[in-house]
C-alpha cells in the first residue's frame, strides 16, 4: 500500500476560520471531521493538524494508505473540507536508498 499525504487548502487562514465561527458552528465542524476520519477508518495513517503560517493557503494535513492514488481520491467522498477549501493528494515516495 502507498501513502499519501493529504494537504486542506483554504484561501482563509484555518486561525481566522475557527476565530469567526460561533461555538456551534466550531462543534458541528469537528463533529464533520470526527465522522469522515470514522469512515477512512484505518486508511488514516496519521490524522494530522491543523498548519500556521507560510502563504496562509494551507491550512492541515493528514496522511493517509490506500492501494492507489484512485482508492485514496475515493476516501474523500463526503470529506468536509472539501465544503470550505480543495484537497491536495500527493503521494509519498519512499527515500532514496531506504
Amino acid at each position: 500500500m502507498a501513502k499519501f499525504l493529504l494537504l486542506y487548502r483554504d484561501d482563509q487562514p484555518v486561525e481566522q476560520r475557527m476565530a469567526q465561527a460561533t461555538p456551534e458552528q466550531q462543534a458541528t465542524m469537528m463533529e464533520a471531521w470526527a465522522a469522515w476520519f470514522a469512515k477512512a477508518g484505518d486508511a488514516v495513517v496519521d490524522a494530522g493538524a491543523p498548519t500556521s503560517g507560510g502563504d496562509g493557503t494551507v491550512g492541515g494535513f493528514t496522511i493517509l494508505e490506500a492501494d492507489s492514488a484512485d482508492a485514496a481520491q475515493a476516501l474523500l467522498a463526503g470529506h468536509p473540507h472539501t465544503e470550505t477549501g480543495t484537497i491536495d493528494v500527493l503521494e509519498i515516495l519512499p527515500r532514496p536508498g531506504a
